[in-house]
């Protein structure tokens, strides 16, 4: 801007200033900044300031957010509220942990008794298979040596072997679940005594810098 239209400028803005209490500051589509008491229709969904007589900004206004910016906002707003919901819920755990196990070795009793008995149902179910194959094993032997004889194999006898199979896959799943449940045990409580050992050192540090504090005090 050459030096007599800024001069000019601050003259006009200057008078609006002395005529007016408050003042409004706006920016056009083509970068002129412009000064009224009131803003145009048109942009009072932009960017603008609010003036007071001295020409300083006592109020800002930001221009409308797009669609996108208020999903990104919402966005936003809905993760900030799941990473506070899982802190929360993460103290929770914390509380429950030190208020429950008074030891890292109670934890871990309790970890093998929960795993010893998940332990036995995988035995069991290991046990009831392993009859079955064997029963199957011995049913498909009467078949093989009542073909061989050239009789007819009575239908219960299929009907024995089609029963275990089934047995054996049923004890499978079973096994199967069992050995996921075992899994997610020891990986549960692990976690449960590493955390515990995190908590019991933040307890300890934080009696020892009591302790330090209170002699300082003396």
């Amino acid at each position: 801007m050459r030096p007599v239209l800024l001069v000019s400028s601050i003259v006009l803005i200057g008078s609006a200033f002395s005529a007016q209490a408050t003042m409004y500051k706006w920016m056009d589509e083509n970068g002129q900044m412009h000064f009224s008491d009131k803003v145009p229709l048109e942009y009072m969904e932009k960017e603008h300031d609010q003036l007071n007589r001295q020409g300083v900004i006592i109020k800002y206004k930001d221009a409308a957010k797009t669609p996108e910016q208020k999903a990104g906002d919402k966005r936003l707003a809905k993760e900030l509220k799941k990473a506070q919901l899982a802190e929360k819920k993460k103290k929770q755990r914390d509380r429950v942990l030190l208020d429950t196990y008074t030891t890292e070795r109670d934890l871990i009793v309790a970890r093998d008794a929960r795993l010893d008995a998940v332990g036995s149902q995988i035995q069991l179910a290991e046990t009831i298979i392993s009859d079955s194959n064997k029963s199957i094993e011995s049913l498909e032997k009467q078949v093989a040596q009542i073909k061989a004889s050239n009789r007819e194999v009575p239908a219960v006898v299929y009907e024995r072997i089609n029963s275990e199979k089934q047995q054996v896959r049923v004890q499978s799943m079973v096994k199967k679940k069992h050995e996921d449940r075992h899994a997610e045990i020891s990986a549960q409580f692990n976690g449960y005594i590493e955390r515990f050992k995190v908590l019991k050192a933040e307890q300890r540090a934080k009696r020892e810098k009591l302790a330090k504090e209170r002699e300082q005090d003396w």
